[in-house]
């Protein structure tokens, strides 16, 4: 059955391969974008179909929307560099934008998802991070725009749900890679990639030795899709690739796999920067039947491989 679907922050890097997914599947989706770090690029091919449209609009602003059967909510900066660029901006995203969205899935009755984040775990005291643990985060650092705008969304969205019944499902989306990501995001992958192509020196920050997991965009994709589906399982659910990888040793690979002969430099590690980033995904095995099934090897060479069209 073919539904319409809302799809904010849809030209962004995750957002645009949800959209291609969600037509793919013959479905009818509205992008709402404002354009604050999504790229017109990134939707340019999926305009010709009928079934796409576009709101060229601030998720903030109040505002008649077209009624629709669910809602995926990304529409934030989402890295440190796009979200420490204003932070102002960033808090009222995460939470107005929030609001704005619920209250129109609340007047539709349309199933709503919000996207929110392992930075919630802030810098872990645990690893890896499970559901329950409430985090560690500095509510007045740099960092803390982005971390507490998306725990308030998550306190809203779960307020909204048990007071108003509300249905809502929250996905905390961990590292995640792939085509169509921007060049100057200032990730891990993208950073090291982008300069082992320009045959720039690759920038590690502390010693490297801090952890990430990486998850390829279709694992992505599949996940949110099998969570927004889910008839009964809302989350919070932790969403990302378990496999704990090293930042000196993801330099070391892109070096290899792009065969750059880039140095790798070392500087200060940013404030509040997590020193582990690994996700417990056991409640989304159970409850969604969702794993990753891209290895970073494969990964990486497809996001190599666009990189080398764009660099």
């Amino acid at each position: 059955m073919t539904r319409r679907i809302l799809v904010t922050g849809g030209a962004g890097f995750i957002g645009c391969h949800l959209i291609k997914r969600l037509l793919d599947e013959d479905n009818e989706v509205i992008c709402l974008d404002n354009f604050y770090t999504g790229k017109r690029e990134n939707i340019s091919g999926l305009t010709a179909s009928p079934r796409f449209s576009l709101l060229d609009r601030d998720v903030r602003e109040p505002g008649e929307l077209p009624a629709v059967d669910e809602i995926y909510n990304l529409a934030c900066p989402a890295s440190p560099i796009h979200y420490q660029k204003d932070r102002v901006v960033t808090t009222l995203t995460s939470v107005i934008g929030a609001y704005r969205m619920i209250e129109h899935a609340s007047r539709t009755c349309a199933r709503f998802l919000l996207t929110s984040t392992s930075e919630v775990y802030g810098d872990p005291l645990v690893s890896p991070q499970v559901e329950s643990y409430w985090g560690n985060v500095n509510p007045n650092g740099a960092r803390s725009c982005y971390d507490e705008g998306k725990r308030v969304a998550e306190s809203l969205a779960v307020s909204y749900r048990e007071q108003s019944g509300v249905d809502i499902r929250i996905a905390r989306i961990f590292n995640t890679y792939g085509p169509k990501m921007d060049v100057d995001d200032g990730r891990v992958v993208s950073n090291f990639i982008v300069q082992a192509l320009s045959g720039k020196p690759l920038t590690v920050y502390g010693d490297g030795s801090q952890t990430r997991s990486f998850c390829y965009i279709s694992d992505m994709v599949e996940a949110l899709v099998r969570l927004m589906g889910s008839p009964a399982y809302t989350g919070p659910t932790n969403l990302g690739n378990p496999e704990e990888r090293s930042v000196i040793e993801i330099a070391r690979l892109v070096k290899e796999m792009t065969g750059s002969d880039s140095p790798i430099i070392f500087k200060e590690l940013p404030p509040d920067d997590p020193k582990v980033r690994r996700p417990d995904i056991t409640k989304a095995r159970r409850e969604l039947g969702w794993g990753p099934t891209v290895g970073l090897d494969e990964g990486l060479r497809a996001t190599i491989a666009y990189f080398r069209t764009v660099v």
